[in-house]
């Protein structure tokens, strides 16, 4: 995806993508490249295909929710900073948290942030069922692109989100996981509220957005340790 091309993607999706955020997604781009060379970052490095694998993948959260209120957002499992780096630089509004449990990648993203200059972001390194232990009913939105399977990504971020707010996962192939997923989904107090399939835009892989509505609290045993979860998945 060329930037012209990734410009116009953007705008129809609602975002009024400005200069100055190209700027800042052109120096988190190079910045990614130089330090993927460091560190294990993403397999994907050619400019084109980050701007629309990662870039622009990252950005379609809009399509289920209006992330131009003011929201609070934790991205589980940010890796390099997908989708929570990219969402700040499109919706600067969001108060957003990145948690990753690898310390070199949150050096990474520290890093970016200063050099871009963003505010009202923070990043944790932590393992995200712990995390999760001590920021119960913190966020309005919980997101998490390609992280574990459903059901296992459920427990450990749905009690992050407060009730009546949102857990969002991104994901490519989703049926099964749904599938497997539904006694976990009846545990943690969700409800689907919308599911959206897409295709994203030139290669035309597939992508599904599932909007879960916290409809109460969650009970206190959740999130179980990660072995208890690899043992004993809900």
């Amino acid at each position: 995806m060329t930037k012209d091309r990734f410009i116009e993607e953007i705008r129809l999706l609602g975002i009024d993508i400005t200069d100055d955020m190209m700027d800042k997604l052109d120096k988190y781009y190079k910045l990614l490249t130089e330090w993927n060379e460091k560190i294990n970052l993403t397999a994907i490095t050619n400019e084109e295909d980050v701007y629309l694998k990662h870039f622009y993948d990252s950005a379609t959260l809009c399509k289920i929710i209006d992330l131009k209120e003011d929201l609070s957002l934790c991205d589980v499992g940010t890796g390099a900073g997908f989708p929570g780096l990219v969402l700040k630089i499109l919706f600067p509004n969001l108060k957003i948290v990145l948690v990753d449990a690898l310390e070199k990648r949150i050096k990474f993203l520290n890093i970016v942030i200063n050099e871009l200059g963003l505010k009202d972001i923070e990043t944790i390194h932590e393992r995200s069922e712990i995390f999760a232990k001590n920021n119960r009913e913190r966020f309005d939105i919980v997101t998490a692109r390609a992280v574990a399977n459903l059901s296992t990504l459920s427990e450990y971020t749905v009690p992050m989100v407060k009730v009546g707010k949102y857990f969002i996962p991104m994901k490519a192939n989703i049926t099964e996981e749904l599938e497997n997923a539904s006694h976990a989904i009846k545990e943690l107090n969700l409800e689907i509220e919308e599911k959206i399939e897409f295709n994203l835009p030139i290669e035309g892989s597939v992508r599904n957005l599932i909007k879960f509505k916290k409809t109460s609290k969650t009970n206190a045993k959740y999130p179980r340790s990660f072995s208890e979860m690899k043992k004993r998945p809900l």
